[in-house]
């Protein structure tokens, strides 16, 4: 019998093979489901990294050029970063305890996601109605156009991922996580577009109405996300 060591890239990986190999009944008749959870986690902590960078880049020139746009878009990194880390917890829930254990962690997570995202699109109406009344305008910025650009690919692709694992795990926090992935794509584009608009015409009102234009999604996705786990309870 072989005595050669594992390698693990985190404290949960471990726990999680440990714990299949102790006999604690974590999936120990579904190997593949073992692979799909540690994709999963490599997701997740990827969305962790790039959020991060994301955040602070569109956070840090929306006050600076005082631009709702990538305020929200900052908000909306920040919401994503704190669902990758719901997630990294749920996850971690049904590595350590098993799959009853992870299915009332399933319902908390997948609440929280569409809660996030609620909260997101009500900052963002209360917002741009204060701009759009008090005339106020915003100016350009270049690393906030930058950042945008680069997310529009690297969240189509983590959510595509994203979408794939969940479908195969079944879980709709995933689900959810993921598609705050594709709402982070859509308003990417909308940020690029309303940076464009806003520096060709330099219109006051460009950035109030360009960062309602992800409401509708933040919306529709986020109350399907609570909803659902209210049916299932």
């Amino acid at each position: 019998m072989s005595t050669k060591p594992c390698v693990f890239e985190t404290e949960t990986e471990r726990e999680h093979v440990m714990a299949e190999e102790s006999g604690g009944g974590n999936n120990t008749d579904n190997p593949s489901r073992t692979l799909l959870i540690r994709d999963a986690f490599r997701l997740e902590w990827l969305t962790i990294a790039w959020m991060t960078i994301e955040a602070a880049v569109a956070l840090g020139s929306g006050i600076a050029a005082g631009s709702l746009t990538l305020i929200a878009f900052g908000a909306d990194s920040v919401i994503e970063l704190a669902s990758a880390g719901v997630l990294v917890w749920r996850l971690t829930v049904e590595v350590r305890r098993g799959g009853t254990f992870s299915e009332a962690a399933e319902h908390r997570a997948s609440r929280i996601a569409g809660g996030l995202l609620l909260a997101l699109a009500a900052y963002v109406v209360a917002s741009a109605a204060w701009e759009l009344w008090s005339h106020e305008q915003a100016e350009f910025s270049w690393s906030g156009f930058i950042v945008a650009a680069v997310a529009i690919p690297a969240m189509y692709l983590l959510s595509r991922r994203k979408l794939a694992v969940a479908e195969e795990l079944g879980s709709r926090a995933l689900r959810a996580d993921a598609m705050e992935a594709v709402t982070c794509a859509y308003l990417s584009a909308v940020v690029l577009v309303g940076l464009a608009m806003q520096y060709l015409f330099g219109a006051w009102w460009i950035d109030s109405v360009t960062s309602l234009g992800i409401v509708y999604l933040l919306v529709k996705e986020g109350r399907e996300a609570w909803v659902r786990e209210i049916c299932c309870d």
